[in-house]
């Protein structure tokens, strides 16, 4: 259903360093960076998206104030790669927000870690399979 969604970032060396190591568990890479030249109030905004190969699906903006904090959930393989998300995260300037483990009150299998990104948004790796 989604093509892509945006998060922004007041400091984005910061958030693109700690989703590149967030997401490398998960399978996710950076896929594309582009400079807004296009952007007459702010033509040296960063932005860069992460995906899949090929697919640049989350986007993280350069913003010059801090935006409402959000939360979005990506797909794990597996729960070692739920585990492994949250470790690269909090050694990459995450704060944690609730430690790899089961959350039966979802589902018997949902196995859920969860971070606090460098600008406040709330990140999210799940597993959805039993062990």
């Amino acid at each position: 259903m989604i093509d892509h969604l945006s998060t922004y970032t007041i400091d984005f060396p910061a958030t693109k360093a700690f989703y590149e190591a967030a997401f490398k568990p998960l399978g996710y890479s950076l896929q594309m960076e582009l400079v807004a030249e296009w952007d007459a109030d702010f033509p040296t905004r960063r932005m860069c998206a992460f995906g899949p190969a090929g697919q640049p699906a989350f986007w993280v903006i350069e913003a010059k104030v801090h935006y409402t904090p959000r939360h979005v959930a990506f797909s794990a393989p597996n729960r070692a790669a739920v585990e492994a998300f949250h470790q690269q995260g909090l050694a990459h300037g995450g704060k944690d927000n609730g430690a790899p483990g089961l959350r039966p009150h979802y589902h018997e299998h949902y196995f859920g870690a969860f971070l606090i990104d460098p600008d406040g948004n709330n990140v999210e790796a799940v597993c959805h399979t039993p062990e």
